[in-house]
């Protein structure tokens, strides 16, 4: 059985991102409509942050809803948007319980009026919490990021603000929307498929990748702490040998 206790609380992995995949064929499984997968992965991700926040994660980062995602059918689309705004007005309450800030990455402008609201509300009543900072990738996509990042690099260059030959990997991390985010430590993706789907792609340049063979309303705390266990194992070498570690 994994427990927390038997983590090694030093070497924990400072920036998880979790992409949540299966919900559907979870549903699907079990004969019922996908929309019953969804409402089942909303219970998974209140569970998810709790253990983390637990644990002692200080960054949690979720792919909730990508750029593509909004080709889906119209009504599975409303359907995700409507559980987004209940979810985010049930967990107000819990995020602040445990000092849990809620932050957001992805073009947000693109969600319905009530969508954003809610999101910018709860960002808001959270906003002083100091413990864990949890991100929802919502309309988000990575080459989209980069692009956008392109555009105010150059624009600034254009307008003599940014020297070419002053462009670095900190003036980049600057115009992502992850600027005031570490890189990730951890990448997790459910449900037994092995890609990155568009996520990230700038931010797990050095990440340890973990894929689990489970649908993401049966991940489990217990799932979680494997997934750090099996991190804490591996040697991070960020392109050194393991002699120069030592």
């Amino acid at each position: 059985m994994n427990t927390i206790e038997e983590l090694n609380i030093e070497k924990l992995p400072e920036h998880i991102a979790i992409i949540m995949d299966g919900n559907g064929r979870w549903a699907k499984q079990k004969g019922k409509l996908r929309v019953f997968g969804h409402e089942q992965g909303v219970k998974t991700v209140r569970s998810t942050v709790e253990s983390s926040a637990k644990i002692g994660i200080k960054y949690l980062t979720l792919y909730t809803f990508s750029t593509e995602n909004w080709n889906r059918p119209k009504l599975e689309v409303e359907t995700l948007m409507r559980i987004l705004v209940s979810s985010l007005k049930k967990e107000l309450i819990t995020l602040n319980k445990n000092n849990i800030r809620l932050n957001t990455i992805g073009d947000i402008a693109s969600l319905p009026k009530r969508a954003h609201k809610e999101l910018l509300d709860v960002m808001a009543k959270t906003s002083q919490n100091t413990g864990m900072t949890l991100t929802l990738a919502l309309s988000y996509g990575a080459r989209e990021e980069l692009k956008n990042a392109v555009k105010q690099i150059s624009l600034k260059v254009k307008n003599n603000i940014i020297s070419p030959e002053n462009i670095d990997e900190t003036i980049i991390n600057n115009h992502l929307y992850t600027h005031d985010l570490p890189d990730v430590d951890l990448l997790i993706r459910t449900s037994g498929e092995h890609r990155i789907s568009n996520f990230l792609l700038w931010q797990i340049a050095y990440a340890e990748l973990y894929f689990i063979d489970v649908f993401w309303p049966d991940f489990t705390e217990q799932h979680l702490i494997l997934a750090i266990k099996n991190y804490q194992n591996r040697e991070r070498r960020f392109g050194k040998t393991s002699e120069q570690l030592t």
